[in-house]
């Protein structure tokens, strides 16, 4: 395996239809789904050759947090979906190579077993999922665990149309019971290996334990969309989060300007640059577009990350040149979860670390640090 694409062919073959497009999918039509990764390809580079670059430096740090490279895993929810050992896989990766990990509230599970599996920064991206009080005692448990940031979604007006989860039935693979699974026979019975899997983990992957409902217990997988109509996000609601959690806040889910400064009007620390990966309104700004526009009116005074579309280390390069301190990658790993659990998400990281450094040598520049605007060509029309 020689790229991210590699890694997205194996864990299509390892994965039932249903769940390997839960991960492939985007919203509607899916041209934002595709622009995220087309648009990084309009950047140019302009190398400085004729450059020894004997050692590449990608040390960088986000927010206080030291990383080995500028890369965060991003929140990928139902993760356990795609391999029992789920989230705790991938932050055990992420530790070993020394960059973030962002647990989804829809995780399979707890914050604490993370952090006793990892010493790596970690976030934890939040839905209002259960309303305040139920918000609140998460945001204590998660604080107390040893969490460091809090990324706050903002682009969940409601779900997005995915159509090809609509299409497929993956709500009702989620469904209570294992008769739920009947319809999907002819797909999990020829991936026995990911069947033996789920059948094992179901109980647990299907229910959400950082949100403890009173009375109820952990979200279960079935009313996540229920949840989610409930419990939009508004600028009014990053107050009392603000009360609530006493570490940095980054918002989640900025394409424009005009929503960059009312961020920072509520107190936060960072921007992340996303349009959900093309999972919720379909034919808006791809991240890589809207990055221009986002950087111009933050103009330094918060840390501007960014996350859509990136499969190779040029990727990087080219977001890091633009003014973002660092991406995050969400569906890259993924597909190394499902195909490999651990060992596939480290194999994610290493393919993106190498690209990273070949990208710089070539580039003529020996550290992350030195990136800007000088070695890239940005489309006029984004500037």
């Amino acid at each position: 395996m020689v790229n991210i694409e590699d890694l997205r062919r194996l864990a299509q073959r390892r994965l039932p239809r249903a769940v390997f497009d839960y991960i492939d999918g985007g919203a509607d039509g899916e041209v934002t789904l595709r622009d995220n990764r087309r648009v990084w390809d309009e950047i140019l580079f302009r190398p400085r050759n004729a450059v020894a670059v004997p050692r590449c430096d990608t040390k960088t740090s986000v927010l206080g947090c030291g990383l080995n490279m500028p890369v965060i895993l991003a929140p990928v929810g139902s993760s356990r979906l795609f391999h029992p050992d789920g989230e705790l896989a991938s932050a055990k990766a992420a530790h070993e190579a020394g960059i973030g990990y962002t647990l989804s509230t829809f995780s399979g599970y707890p914050a604490d077993a993370l952090s006793a599996a990892s010493s790596s920064p970690l976030w934890y991206q939040l839905y209002l999922a259960g309303g305040r009080s139920v918000v609140e005692a998460t945001l204590a448990r998660t604080w107390k665990a040893g969490f460091k940031a809090l990324a706050v979604t903002m682009d969940t007006n409601g779900p997005g149309n995915r159509e090809r989860d609509y299409r497929n039935g993956a709500p009702q693979l989620m469904g209570k019971g294992i008769l739920a699974m009947l319809p999907f026979a002819s797909q999990v019975l020829v991936r026995p290996r990911w069947l033996a899997g789920f059948l094992m983990d179901r109980k647990d992957a299907m229910h959400y334990p950082n949100v403890i409902i009173p009375g109820k217990g952990p979200l279960p997988a079935i009313d996540v969309q229920t949840a989610l109509r409930d419990s939009v996000v508004t600028w009014a609601d990053l107050k009392w989060i603000r009360e609530a959690w006493p570490g940095p806040i980054l918002a989640k889910g900025v394409i424009t300007g005009d929503d960059a400064l009312r961020a920072l009007d509520q107190g936060v620390g960072g921007i992340i640059v996303s349009n959900h990966g093309g999972r919720q309104l379909d034919t808006c700004y791809p991240s890589a577009r809207a990055l221009p526009e986002v950087l111009r009116a933050v103009n330094g005074r918060a840390e501007v990350l960014v996350d859509g579309g990136i499969r190779r280390g040029a990727d990087i390069v080219k977001a890091l040149c633009m003014g973002a301190k660092a991406v995050l990658v969400g569906r890259a790993y993924a597909y190394g979860l499902a195909a490999a659990g651990q060992v596939g998400v480290a194999k994610a990281i290493a393919i993106l670390k190498a690209d990273l450094e070949r990208t710089l040598v070539l580039l003529g520049c020996a550290s992350v640090r030195d990136l800007d605007g000088s070695f890239v060509d940005v489309p006029k029309s984004w500037q």
